[in-house]
């Protein structure tokens, strides 16, 4: 199977279409591979182009796409796509999931190593030039919640494995399991079963209508005072006001948030003035192997295509 492939306009991370597109080619040397500089481009590519790979597709340019059979979002999340007109056009999508879970599990496991050795604390010492101990905790023993098992809870997951803590694992079906040592769906009841037993709350799960709110003053309440909140997926599923409430009277440790609502998080927000908030920019995501590891996917799909005859069944294939 001969593939045409458009890759459309695109920069992230600081990381451009062209080194997209040159590792797209390494994988794929058969492909006849373009490069949309600008919206003409764009479109008179996607005219014969049978996959498109890109941040975003208007729903226009498909009404003269004929020979397109699937998109290659190189986000995780799809919310901002036409995926109604993309499923009236017989299109196929995928989605970048997994690209990100090797760094965002480093993130998460720097948030938490960072709040049990009290680092914050050690550096402001240091700046002062202030030879003085502060008191410490162990990661060794305590029990660490995870909120959503896709890609990135389950890296997180992993990599806790060495430090000899207790895990509980929540997600929308219990029944598939996961790498925890306790599994627990996303009722009221599971959640704040693991949440009163948690000494640090990971959430990783996509923002959808059951998860919008998740975490908010009722679960803040019931975790225990000496917890940690840490927050890698989207800052909708925490309702903000109830966590900067709970964090201003000490009811909590503290929080590791790499995002936030509302987002970018205004400069006169009150989280921004909390000592035990670590604010980052929605950057937890970035890294380096951001293409290669998209242009696995695609790579792969490709492959499994040409052995199918059909681009279905297809890793990382969005339902709509």
């Amino acid at each position: 199977m001969t593939v045409e492939i458009a890759v459309l306009r695109q920069r992230i991370q600081g990381l451009d279409a062209e080194a997209y597109a040159a590792e797209i080619e390494a994988r794929l040397p058969e492909a006849d591979v373009r490069v949309a500089q600008t919206p003409q481009e764009e479109r008179e590519a996607l005219e014969t182009a049978t996959i498109a790979t890109g941040l975003d597709i208007d729903r226009e340019m498909l009404e003269d796409a004929a020979n397109l059979e699937l998109f290659a979002c190189v986000f995780a999340g799809t919310e901002h796509l036409p995926m109604e007109a993309l499923a009236e056009h017989g299109v196929t999508v995928t989605n970048a999931s997994g690209v990100h879970a090797p760094n965002i599990a480093e993130h998460v496991l720097g948030g938490i190593l960072m709040f049990a050795r009290d680092f914050p604390t050690a550096w402001r010492r240091k700046e002062r030039r202030e030879w003085r101990a502060f008191e410490t905790h162990e990661l060794q023993g305590s029990t660490v919640t995870v909120v959503g098992l896709g890609a990135i809870g389950n890296a997180v997951l992993e990599r806790l494995e060495p430090f000899g803590v207790d895990t509980i694992g929540l997600r929308y079906s219990p029944e598939k399991g996961g790498p925890a040592d306790e599994i627990g769906g996303l009722s009221d009841t599971d959640c704040y079963d693991a949440f009163a037993r948690s000494d640090y709350v990971v959430i990783a799960t996509p923002l959808t209508e059951g998860t919008e709110g998740l975490i908010d003053a009722e679960a803040l309440q019931t975790m225990p005072a000496d917890s940690v909140l840490v927050n890698i997926a989207r800052g909708k599923v925490v309702e903000t006001d109830a966590l900067v409430h709970e964090l201003q009277r000490n009811a909590l440790r503290g929080a590791v948030l790499d995002v936030t609502d509302p987002e970018p998080l205004p400069a006169d927000h009150e989280l921004w003035k909390l000592d035990n908030v670590f604010l980052t920019p929605h950057s937890a995501g970035f890294t380096p192997k951001y293409w290669e590891r998209r242009a696995d996917i695609l790579a792969e799909n490709v492959d499994r295509a040409e052995q199918s005859g059909s681009f279905q069944d297809l890793e990382n294939q969005v339902v709509p």
